[in-house]
């Protein structure tokens, strides 16, 4: 098979390590790709939100499976143009990925179909917004309703700061995404990720997993895109994933499909846990980052299989084999991150990292420069692996963190410490 994966990051990365442990595999094109990807898959130059840019490519490739990474593609609609050309493509449809780019629609979905989510409301105006929040006091979420990379949900302790992230949201601060509001209850509980491959009509859970969302240890900081993962998520028992599967997801790929929006692709399930029960925070059209590095990680060879499966509408036959280990990725990231950050700082000792079944550095952002690796984004380097316990997990991970040597960077050394605190 020739196969495409749009996207740059470290979960495009950690797609490209497990879809190459697979045979099927003949040839890996990924678009743009990084420093890293570059050293195991073909690189190419494309406009990946061009849809037609995409097809052409992929028709001129021979390629058989296209893998969408981020959610940029998604919205603009790159997976419709594909299947409307016969390629077959993981990812959902504009529409459907809607569950993603719009918070409001997501909560029709879910007011359609009876799935638990926080109560909300929806605003268009900043000086309704803001009466709001005065009326329902703090603690309390704001949300922009489009996409904002991840970073555009603000968890306010007070009214006043609540008050700022309509203001910020309102006047532009995350772009187009923040034109519309919507504020919702505080959830109370644990935070879990569950992931779901969708064909249109039959679901298949693929795993669990829990990141690190705060700058700082302790939980601390701004919010960023992840600063760390680990899968599985002890949080999110068999039970809890029956509840979730029965009350959440398949009501909700019911009702897309009932709308003629059928979804086919990778469903990120975000959830609050409290009490055994889980409720939904969002949805996401894709894998998570830095989520899928270890989900990849447990997965190896099998998620070829799968991912194809669900383009192929053929999801209802496949099955999950599991290992009993579990996987956990550190994120090292520029100083200054989620804010202002410098690129063009050397990372040195890459080239003498361990890259086995068991640990891997996946690079998120980074650039080749006269035989040298360079920093060129916020998150750059993701330090994964496996092992018989979470704790050698982390030992595995954080050993290679220790040995790059770049000034220039920080990581949280805490990740994993709710499971391995219990």
């Amino acid at each position: 098979m020739n196969i495409l994966i749009l996207g740059g990051g470290g979960r495009e990365h950690a797609l490209a390590w497990a879809v190459l442990q697979n045979p099927k595999c003949d040839r890996l094109i990924v678009a743009p790709g990084n420093a890293g990807i570059a050293q195991i898959a073909t690189c190419a130059a494309l406009d990946i939100e061009d849809c037609g840019a995409v097809v052409t490519f992929a028709e001129a490739n021979a390629v058989d499976l296209v893998i969408i990474g981020p959610e940029a593609p998604l919205a603009a609609g790159v997976a419709d143009r594909l299947r409307a050309a016969g390629i077959p493509v993981l990812g959902p449809s504009a529409a459907a990925a809607r569950l993603e780019s719009s918070k409001r629609f997501t909560k029709e979905i879910c007011d359609a179909c009876g799935a638990p989510t926080a109560s909300y409301a929806h605003f268009t105006d900043a000086n309704a917004a803001r009466a709001h929040v005065r009326a329902k006091g703090a603690p309390i979420v704001i949300k922009a309703d489009g996409l904002a990379a991840g970073k555009g949900v603000v968890v306010a302790t007070t009214p006043a700061e609540a008050e700022a992230a309509v203001d910020s949201m309102f006047s532009g601060d995350f772009g187009t995404a923040g034109a519309e509001v919507v504020i919702e209850e505080f959830m109370e509980g644990e935070e879990a990720s569950f992931f779901v491959l969708c064909d249109g009509t039959d679901v298949l859970p693929i795993g669990s997993a829990q990141d690190h969302k705060r700058a700082g240890e302790g939980d601390t900081g701004p919010n960023t895109g992840g600063m760390g993962a680990y899968s599985p998520a002890p949080v999110l028992t068999p039970a809890i994933a029956r509840q979730v599967t029965a009350e959440i997801v398949e009501p909700v790929v019911a009702e897309m499909a009932r709308r003629g929006t059928p979804y086919q692709g990778v469903l990120y399930v975000g959830l609050m846990i409290q009490e055994g029960r889980a409720r939904l925070v969002e949805f996401n059209a894709r894998f998570g980052d830095p989520e899928a590095q270890v989900l990849m990680m447990r997965l190896g060879a099998q998620a070829l299989d799968l991912m194809q499966a669900a383009a192929e509408g053929r999801l209802g036959a496949m099955r999950v084999n599991w290992a009993a280990d579990h996987a956990l990725t550190v994120v090292m990231a520029a100083r200054g991150y989620p804010g202002a950050y410098e690129k063009g700082g050397e990372i040195r000792g890459l080239e003498h990292l361990p890259e086995t079944a068991a640990e891997i550095c996946f690079h998120a952002g980074t650039l080749r420069r006269d035989g040298r690796f360079v920093a060129n984004g916020g998150r750059v380097l993701n330090f994964t692996a496996r092992g018989d316990t979470l704790a050698e997990a982390r030992d595995r991970a954080y050993a290679m963190a220790d040995a790059v040597d770049w000034p220039g960077g920080f990581f949280r050394r805490d990740i994993g410490w709710r499971a391995l605190s219990e």
